[in-house]
């Protein structure tokens, strides 16, 4: 039986950002979504109870509209949840974040395995798990593609720089997953009305200790410009030449 815990954080879903004539980005009319990563952490989660029994609970640290993501990852499998929230922790960085979150899990949940996505949908740091782990004192495994669990350790695939390497740690333990791991499910309408009645069990700011203010602070978003040059060149020995001159020109070539 396996008592799991998995991270995760409410971003922005890019694909209500808009473009304006300036070429700043339009947050106006946003919606938010679980990161990406993060819903195949919670469909590994959820796997590995099916597979080996026990319980999953979803962890979030954000501010209090994040309401609505702790029902959409309920929806998702989870049997509770646990909600960090305060205005205050809209923008935080990982290390404030690895911090609430070791805070939470350590004196609200037991767990023999914490799971996390190698990043987060906004940020993408990667910091976040590793730093967790370290909060909390236990061996860490990143950019795992799969996981089995036998006799109290768990057995960690992770992909490094093209090849598999197979990490084997003690229970309890951290690994943070790549999106490959598992497929997230698509939840239906049973799920979402059985999410309402599950435990979420919230936690404030003044249950934890001292939490510094938000150090990430955003000055200015502009959207990527791409400019493209074509132009058109024969096989023939006039269009090699010419070519060639086009390269030398941008300074490709000497």
């Amino acid at each position: 039986m396996l008592d799991i815990v998995v991270c995760f954080k409410w971003v922005v879903d890019e694909a209500f950002i808009r473009r304006t004539s300036s070429g700043d980005l339009d947050f106006s009319s946003v919606d938010y979504k679980i990161s990406e990563y993060d819903r195949n952490a919670i469909e590994a989660a959820v796997r590995l109870r099916e597979e080996y029994g026990g319980s999953v609970t979803a962890v979030i640290v954000g501010a209090p509209e994040a309401a609505k993501g702790v029902k959409d990852a309920l929806s998702r499998g989870p049997d509770r949840a646990v909600f960090a929230e305060d205005p205050l922790f809209r923008d935080l960085d990982p290390s404030q974040t690895a911090s609430v979150l070791g805070q939470v899990i350590s004196s609200k949940t037991p767990f023999h395995l914490i799971i996390c996505g190698e990043g987060s949908g906004d940020v993408y740091s990667q910091q976040t798990g590793p730093r967790l782990a370290e909060f909390l004192g236990i061996p860490c495994a990143a950019y795992v593609q799969r996981l089995t669990v036998k006799e109290e350790k768990v057995m960690a695939d992770r992909k490094v720089e093209g090849f598999i390497e197979v990490d084997i740690l003690p229970l309890p333990a951290l690994v943070t997953v790549l999106p490959d791991i598992a497929t997230p499910r698509i939840p239906g309408v049973k799920d979402t009305l059985m999410a309402s009645k599950k435990a979420v069990i919230k936690v404030g700011k003044n249950e934890l200790t001292a939490v510094p203010p938000p150090l990430l602070k955003t000055q200015s978003l502009k959207a990527a410009r791409v400019e493209r040059e074509c132009e058109k060149f024969t096989a023939e020995a006039e269009g090699i030449k010419r070519f060639v001159a086009a390269l030398q020109k941008r300074g490709v070539l000497k």
